[in-house]
């Protein structure tokens, strides 16, 4: 009888160190996100004028995606990318995430990891008075258990209000944290070091971090290495009118930016984790007004824009002993794909709760083929911007060609700025099937947004259960 007691208690330690084990195993996941910046600003990508090496050696250590694409304009990305779905399921309004959607947090959550979001939360629904849009919790009902934000329940002007840099107004698990608290302060330091400090904390067990990052979003201005001894209250947000000294601070908050992701990196290496923590680095659209040179020629960011500078974002992925070093993926990436890519390195099984837009990358960062997209899809309305400035479309690419639902065609590698409609011109059969295939996408959409409605618009439509166009089999 003593033998069978023996027994049974060395087969539940064996369970519970198995069990154990198999907790470990699961990676962390950090998910940075910057703001307004496309992938010609890096110099890993090509860029002239800038100085990220930080970023750059995260790619010669890692993967480097040359494919990966976002929505235009901020709130569109951070709704997609958040809850795995494209655009005319959820998104109805600028500033908002519907608190009913499931988000990356919540799943993660769910499965074990500790979460945390730190940057620009900008999602109640305070520019059109959503129900609950003073709600100072709303992001741990999204799924995390803490937070470090700007522009929860405050906006720039008003109430508490002020700019995101200089002695900036954030949010604390719900908590204000004034701006004559974080008086000359700034903000990306005291938002990084949050994240810093919560990996420290969360170490022993997985942990999920969404960084999306107030840098470079404007107005452009110095940052704590080149502001020197000017006043560093909510006066130094205020960006120059000149046009050099604009684009100077820019060079300089994209710099900044780098440090800051270096900044993290090192944590993580201090810790011990790199070979558990899954690292990764994108933007959520273009860059603004701001011109670039990039290998050899100027780049001017068309944020709000549907062609190349307002959707192409930089995409760089990390895992120690586990992503082929130096390597460059011609993938394609699409932002609905990094919800199904964290359910995956959880080993969570999806279920009718999950969203079906999605395609795992996981195999690309260990090495592996996997199951590559074919096109990557945009049903962009933007519900922002003056009438007739930020344009509602909707489209199919693949990593040449791009088809709009209205007729257009460009070959982008040889056309940028979409100058040139191959579909006004004589163009050989290539040109013709590669037309007909991005066509079969379309034709599987629901209904294009109009290109004429704008922030002021009433009806608002959304189609939450059309079909699997991704992955139709599942």
């Amino acid at each position: 009888m003593n033998n069978i007691k023996i027994t049974l208690a060395i087969t539940a330690l064996f369970v519970c160190i198995s069990s154990f084990s198999q907790e470990a195993k699961k990676p962390n996941i950090i998910l940075i996100m910057a703001d307004d910046v496309s992938w010609n600003c890096f110099g890993t990508y090509g860029a002239e004028d800038y100085e990220t090496p930080n970023i750059d050696a995260l790619a010669s250590k890692g993967i480097k995606f040359n494919h990966c694409y976002s929505t235009p304009i901020c709130t569109p990305s951070r709704v997609k990318i958040m809850t795995g779905q494209y655009n005319f399921r959820n998104y109805t309004h600028f500033g908002y995430l519907n608190p009913k959607d499931k988000t990356f947090g919540h799943l993660l959550k769910d499965a074990g990891y500790k979460t945390a979001i730190a940057g620009k939360w900008q999602l109640n629904g305070l520019y059109h008075n959503a129900e609950g849009s003073l709600d100072a919790n709303r992001p741990q009902k999204a799924g995390f258990d803490e937070s470090y934000l700007w522009q929860v329940t405050t906006q720039k002007k008003g109430l508490n209000g002020g700019e995101r840099f200089w002695s900036p107004p954030l949010e604390r698990n719900g908590k204000l944290i004034s701006i004559e608290e974080n008086a000359g302060k700034y903000g990306p330091d005291i938002m990084s070091d949050f994240v810093c400090d919560f990996i420290e904390k969360n170490k022993n067990e997985p942990f999920f971090v969404y960084y999306p990052t107030v840098l470079v979003h404007s107005p452009f201005v110095p940052t704590p290495e080149t502001i020197g001894n000017r006043s560093k209250g909510q006066e130094a947000n205020k960006a120059p009118r000149d046009k050099n000294l604009k684009k100077a601070n820019y060079v300089a908050m994209v710099n900044y930016l780098d440090k800051i992701v270096g900044k993290i990196v090192k944590k993580v290496e201090d810790e011990g984790l790199l070979e558990n923590t899954i690292i990764l680095f994108t933007s959520d659209n273009g860059t603004e007004s701001i011109t670039s040179s990039w290998n050899g020629q100027d780049i001017k960011g068309a944020k709000g824009e549907t062609v190349d500078m307002g959707t192409h974002v930089p995409f760089i992925a990390y895992w120690k002993g586990h992503t082929p070093k130096g390597m460059e993926s011609e993938d394609l990436i699409d932002f609905t794909d990094f919800y199904t890519t964290f359910a995956e390195a959880a080993s969570l099984k999806r279920t009718d709760k999950d969203p079906i837009d999605g395609r795992s990358f996981l195999s690309q960062l260990q090495g592996e083929v996997g199951k590559p997209r074919d096109w990557v899809f945009w049903h962009y309305q933007p519900y922002w911007g003056k009438p007739g400035k930020y344009k509602g479309a909707q489209f199919v690419r693949n990593q040449e060609y791009k088809l709009y639902s209205d007729g257009g065609m460009y070959h982008v590698p040889n056309d940028i700025h979409e100058n040139k409609n191959l579909l006004l011109e004589a163009h050989n059969t290539s040109v013709k099937n590669t037309k007909e295939n991005l066509q079969q996408v379309l034709d599987q959409a629901p209904p294009a947004p109009s290109r004429d409605e704008n922030r002021e618009s009433k009806e608002r439509p959304v189609y939450p259960t059309w079909k699997n166009m991704v992955n139709p089999n599942d």
